[in-house]
């Protein structure tokens, strides 16, 4: 009997049926037999399995001088403040407490943490920003846990960015008192249902003084949020991963390209700040723990890590950095990512090749074959020339609609019209909230998401503009929106300096710097003053007294009262510029 070398397809078959059988979404393609073609490629989604993050991250921390030891310093504990044995001293090694530290390995020995600088210029701020960057879209699979050192901060927010720190929106608030803080009613994840679970809650769970040495950590609950779909144990990730596969924007919501902490407010032990014991009140992070998984669009089981820059391995002839596009000469139709559904293997929507019939074949059949190689290749722009139909074909009514080779939507339609005037094929009906000739262009109150390629879903994002802050509820191209006058913030959420907040921005009547209230007069909340007995008049300026009697005659006004209420008139509208 004639014996020969093994083909290599059957080889691969044989290695293959010895591997271990695959679990959800974990292998893109396996080798199976057929009687008629024999051992051929069957693909399924796939994703990288979830990895500790913070390896393969960038931190940077602002402003300038917030991280400790330059000039060397001296902190006290927070709960005693005559214990002030910590010393900080960048140039001394043992004593430096770099950013670094926050994501070291410590094992078995003394914790190694970042410190700030004391809050020794009180009552100004004690603000610091930690930038955490990967220069790759992630999805989070586990808690996102922060352990301090020195006491939880008593207000902070947790922020994230999809397109590389171009753009930031708030992940969740934390606060001691979330309606003082940010006018925000306290809330938990538990308080979520299906319909909410993507509000961007404030919590008062992290931020309550309850002893130095206790309650380290502060949670950001990814899990807890699963839970909401999948059941308290997440037995049910089906239920998820169906939710995921109608939803973009939950798939969006675990996803990012940068995170931020925002501290501002560090903890003060419940009481009121000592002015005269600041060297007790700093942060210190001893370490930030992210777990997840490179996005890939469900076309990579694994990433790699080359040149400082995280990597997808893609399959299902896709390329690029989140296997976000088809490879070349695979674009016989648009890219889409990959499917959770059928669960548990998925559907790997594959780029098909462009000579490939597609279109005629059944969608198994489409998702079966031998990939070959091919190179990579940028993105084509939107066509710039008007797009005119094949000649081939009877050319059709103004009003009729169809599929033309030369319409391109990218994704986002599948009908075509042509406009006999104009000479030109439109897309039709765009979806995503995306519009013009080619659906390449956002709608008015969405803008162009810049970490999205143009057929991408959620290439357009909403621009969230605040009613009350806001001029109208259009933003620009980076999602800034236009502020009324005293509004700030890229959605016009907050109040400039000398304004406060009530369903809108407005001037202080009164403030501790410039609108002082005169004759022993208080000033409530910037909004008015509250005037001793016998003054009266938006400043107190209005009535007098008998210094010696003490007696104050409401009814009477001093000779400079007019004069008094000229300056303060004067004085709020120079604070309203």
């Amino acid at each position: 009997m004639r014996s020969g070398p093994m083909p290599m397809l059957q080889l691969a078959a044989l290695v293959y049926s010895l591997l271990p059988a695959r679990t959800q979404y974990d292998s893109c393609k396996s080798l199976v037999n057929t009687d008629d073609a024999g051992p051929s490629w069957e693909f399924y989604a796939c994703q990288p399995r979830p990895v500790p993050m913070k390896r393969y991250l960038r931190v940077k921390v602002e402003p300038a001088g917030v991280t400790c030891g330059d000039p060397p310093e001296r902190f006290c504990a927070l709960g005693n403040p005559y214990m002030c044995f910590s010393e900080c001293d960048a140039s001394n090694r043992d004593l430096a407490h770099p950013p670094k530290l926050m994501f070291d390995q410590e094992g078995n020995g003394p914790v190694t943490y970042w410190q700030s600088v004391t809050w020794s210029k009180y009552p100004e701020p004690l603000l610091a920003n930690i930038t955490l960057s990967w220069n790759k879209s992630i999805q989070l699979t586990e808690n996102i846990v922060i352990t301090f050192e020195a006491g939880r901060p008593t207000t902070m927010i947790l922020e994230k960015s999809l397109n590389y720190g171009r753009t930031w929106q708030p992940y969740q608030y934390y606060a001691e008192d979330c309606m003082e803080a940010f006018r925000m009613e306290a809330k938990n994840v538990r308080d979520l249902s299906p319909v909410t679970a993507l509000q961007i809650i404030c919590t008062e769970d992290y931020s309550k003084w309850v002893g130095f040495e206790n309650e380290k950590n502060l949670h950001f609950e990814v899990k807890e949020r699963f839970a909401i779909f999948a059941g308290s144990l997440l037995q049910n990730m089906e239920a998820l991963y169906k939710r995921m596969d109608i939803n973009k924007g939950l798939r969006d919501f675990f996803t990012l390209t940068d995170l931020r902490i925002r501290l501002i407010k560090p903890a003060t032990g419940g009481t009121f700040v000592q002015r005269k014991y600041l060297n007790k009140y700093f942060y210190a992070i001893s370490n930030v723990e992210v777990v997840g998984r490179c996005k890939c669009n469900m076309h990579a089981n694994s990433c790699h890590f080359k040149e400082g820059n995280l990597m997808c391995d893609c399959e299902h002839n896709t390329t690029g950095q989140d296997c976000g596009k088809c490879r070349k000469n695979y674009k016989a139709k648009s890219w889409r990512p990959g499917s959770y559904s059928p669960y548990p293997m998925g559907t790997a929507n594959s780029c098909v090749a462009a000579s490939s019939t597609y279109g005629n074949v059944p969608k198994r059949k489409a998702e079966v074959g031998v990939p070959s190689g091919g190179g990579q290749m940028k993105r084509p722009k939107a066509p710039e020339k008007i797009l005119k139909p094949r000649q081939t074909e009877p050319r059709p009514r103004p009003e009729e609609q169809g599929n033309f080779q030369d319409c391109e939507c990218y994704g986002h339609s599948n009908r075509c019209s042509y406009i006999d005037y104009l000479k030109i094929v439109t897309c039709v009906s765009c979806k995503h909230n995306t519009r013009g000739q080619h659906c390449q262009h956002c709608r008015l109150g969405y803008y162009r998401n810049a970490s999205a390629e143009l057929d991408d879903e959620n290439v357009c994002i909403e621009c969230n503009c605040n009613q009350l802050g806001s001029r109208h509820d259009r933003c620009n191209e980076t999602g800034h929106c236009e502020c009324k006058a005293g509004a700030t913030s890229p959605k016009c959420e907050d109040c400039k300096p000398g304004y406060y907040w009530r369903l809108g921005c407005f001037p202080n009547i009164c403030d501790n710097e410039l609108l002082m209230c005169q004759n022993g007069g208080t000033c409530y909340q910037n909004q008015r003053c509250t005037c001793p007995k016998g003054y009266s008049g938006i400043l107190c300026e209005a009535g007098s007294c008998d210094l010696e009697s003490g007696n104050c005659n409401a009814a009477s006004t001093s000779l400079l009262g007019p004069w008094t209420v000229l300056v303060a008139a004067l004085t709020l509208l120079l604070a309203c510029e």
